[in-house]
């Protein structure tokens, strides 16, 4: 039953000419999915209406050819041949008696127009983002005109798709918003004073209106507060002051902060609810609906946020990927069910890698269409096999969790005196205690389960195996640290001297632990190598980390983490060393070799921390494997590798992994649902 105190989550919120059913919104967000796979867009969104997300909206959407973000996959109403993959959507949407929303959208200084090679446009003549050889050019009254013409056009096809609610976006990557900063520099009607660089988004609003007609609701996007100084907006300055020239035109304000780096900070560096002092006073000059984003996922603080006026409506993305049934699991009092987001951004990187949306809490998304998996059902069991899962980590955890919600009976064996494998050792390392929320919810659903046995302490061999007598054995015995230098860099193992102590992240974690002069060596450029170079610097050491790539941590760019982790790094004291190549060590000094230049030197050391590759702990699956072949392993018929002991990856795959087992054990052969282009019509 639920708690009282919650009550006011459930209320009903009028937005213009509609009602959403709750306070719970779920933000624009990018998936990977977009308008090339229409139909899995549409099943993962209408599994959040299903789970109780009263508005669900799409990512953004281009209003018009030069406004071309491909590669990356997107959406776009630029004719009416756009609209059935969004009214496919609105479908999956309303079946679940939600809202739809659609964000609108035209980038500025963010696009190339590399698919459409029109000439982009915006505020005034500038490169645009990042390295393209490409300039925008700046628009004249005409464009202006025909912007207003293109966005009402669009309004009206997302009114045919049967959208609820137009929103325009006024985001940091597009047009409403880079007229609105003040470094906009135009000195026309549209530059200038904030009346002036408003005025765009005023039009803009009122075209989606006229557009729209009577029946859509029209709510707006804004950044409050750019997070760039006094170059850019201030909520204290101009923010709200924006927010309170156009007060009531728009039906409901959605607010984010600074880019999507700044809007989406991993957990490594915000807490829950980090946008709060940026949402104070903004009640005060508009009474529409507000709606804010924090990576929200205890109901208490978004009940006081409701309840002490600072938020309308409770808005998310990644929470609502991590457990789209977030909110009916807190209508129905079943707190401890939530699976909450750990903030660890996987997310966002599978937009960057243009592919189905993944997330490390929720194998299941992105997997909704194309796999046929839901987040809360799973098939019941098809025949009375037992399983035996070796190995308590990430991939046996949810491998057995899985399992065990078909019906099988299951017994999961770890070795250590506690569960989470890589997860509780990785959980200790600076910035990293909420992924611990990968072992708590699992271990917590598993309590629940009284087929699944749990054993502590179990460290089994081949004849412990064989004794359990278990129909299928499946292996989650996880990977190590290699610690001879083998890793994207070289191929084979490095002359490393025993002049030169060398230790892995298991030795970090484990306890044994150098001192003095520290080499990190980073060629995994994910997290790791920097959250170790962390810890060692924290305990006062001086630390180095050298890297082969071009960047520190080179893989978070695509988790909006890279900048902050060289930031908190130099805090730290760590000094950063890119394109170097270690090609070995000896005498006190690790060697390198420029990964550009092909130019060697050295830099003398007191230790050196490999974070370079792993292997898997695959012994005991030979062995298994072994006695299977000779047709000599008792009942057992078939052992199967899952996680880092099939092939050491992130956590979110390790997950997958042991879901995906558990999904099509004793399923036959599911297939894999691709979308494909119909020449026919």
């Amino acid at each position: 039953m639920r708690d009282p105190r919650f009550d006011i989550l459930f209320e009903p919120v009028r937005i213009g000419p509609v009602v959403a059913r709750n306070r719970f919104y779920q933000a624009p967000h990018c998936n990977g999915m977009g308008n090339l796979r229409p139909q899995a867009h549409a099943a993962m969104r209408g599994i959040k209406a299903e789970g109780g997300w009263a508005v669900v909206n799409t990512e953004h959407c281009s209003v018009h050819p030069s406004g071309d973000l491909m590669p990356e996959v997107l959406q776009m109403l630029w004719d009416d041949g756009d609209i059935p993959p969004l009214a496919l959507m609105v479908e999956a949407v309303h079946e679940h008696g939600s809202l739809a929303g659609v964000q609108l959208a035209y980038p500025a200084y963010y696009n190339a127009n590399r698919m459409t090679r029109d000439v982009p446009l915006g505020p005034m003549d500038r490169p645009v983002s990042g390295h393209h050889p490409v300039q925008v050019r700046a628009m004249d009254k005409s464009d202006i005109k025909a912007l207003l013409g293109w966005w009402k056009a669009a309004a009206q096809r997302a009114r045919k798709a049967g959208f609820d609610i137009l929103n325009v976006d006024g985001n940091f990557s597009t047009i409403a918003f880079q007229f609105i900063s003040p470094r906009n520099q135009r000195t026309d009607e549209y530059g200038g004073s904030l009346k002036n660089r408003v005025r765009l988004l005023k039009e803009l609003i009122e075209a989606t209106r006229e557009g729209g007609g009577d029946a859509c609701a029209v709510s707006v996007r804004l950044i409050i507060d750019e997070l760039f100084g006094p170059e850019g907006l201030r909520a204290a300055d101009e923010g709200i002051e924006a927010i309170g020239l156009l007060a009531e035109l728009p039906d409901l304000w959605d607010l984010v902060v600074g880019t999507w780096a700044d809007d989406s900070p991993t957990s490594r560096f915000a807490p829950e609810n980090d946008h709060e002092p940026f949402m104070t006073g903004i009640k005060g000059v508009t009474t529409k609906p507000v709606v804010g984003v924090g990576r929200f996922t205890s109901p208490d603080t978004m009940a006081s946020l409701i309840r002490r006026g600072v938020l309308d409506m409770i808005g998310a993305a990644r929470p609502s990927i991590a457990d789209p049934f977030l909110p009916k699991k807190i209508e129905e009092g079943r707190y401890e069910d939530i699976r909450e987001c750990i903030g660890c951004n996987i997310c966002v990187s599978s937009h960057f890698a243009m592919t189905n949306l993944r997330c490390t809490q929720n194998p299941t998304m992105g997997e909704e269409w194309r796999r046929g998996w839901h987040p809360e059902r799973i098939s019941t069991k098809s025949s009375d096999a037992t399983v035996l899962v070796v190995g308590g980590g990430p991939a046996g955890l949810e491998c057995a969790r899985a399992l065990g919600q078909r019906g099988y009976q299951v017994t999961l064996a770890e070795r250590q005196s506690r569960l989470g494998g890589r997860v509780t050792l990785e959980g200790e390392l600076p910035g990293l205690r909420e992924w611990l929320r990968v072992r708590d919810w699992r271990v917590t659903q598993l309590d629940k389960l009284s087929n699944v046995g749990v054993y502590l302490e179990s460290d089994l061999g081949l004849a412990d195996v064989l004794e359990f007598d278990a129909d299928e054995v499946v292996l989650a015995t996880g990977s190590q640290w290699r610690a001879d230098g083998v890793g994207r860099a070289a191929f084979k193992p490095l002359a490393l001297s025993a002049s030169v102590p060398v230790f892995t992240p298991d030795d970090i974690m484990g306890g044994n632990i150098p001192s003095g002069r520290i080499i990190v060596y980073d060629d995994d450029h994910y997290y790791m190598g920097a959250v170790i170079a962390e810890k060692l610097a924290l305990m006062g050491n001086n630390v180095t980390l050298v890297t082969p790539a071009a960047d520190v941590s080179s893989f978070t760019i695509n988790t909006l983490e890279n900048i902050r982790t060289a930031k908190r790094l130099y805090e730290r004291g760590v000094g950063m060393v890119t394109h170097m190549a270690l090609a070995g060590a000896h005498e006190g000094q690790a060697l390198f070799v420029d990964a550009r230049t092909g130019a060697t030197s050295h830099r003398e050391t007191d230790a050196l921390v490999l974070v370079t590759a792993r292997l898997p702990r695959n012994e005991l699956f030979e062995a298994l494997s072994a006695r299977l072949d000779r047709g000599d392993a008792g009942r057992l018929r078939r052992v199967s590798r899952i996680g880092d002991c099939e092939a050491p990856a992130a956590i979110y795959a390790a997950v997958y992994s042991g879901h995906r087992f558990a999904q099509e054990f004793d399923n036959g052969h599911p297939t894999l649902r691709r979308e494909r282009i119909n020449l026919a019509t």
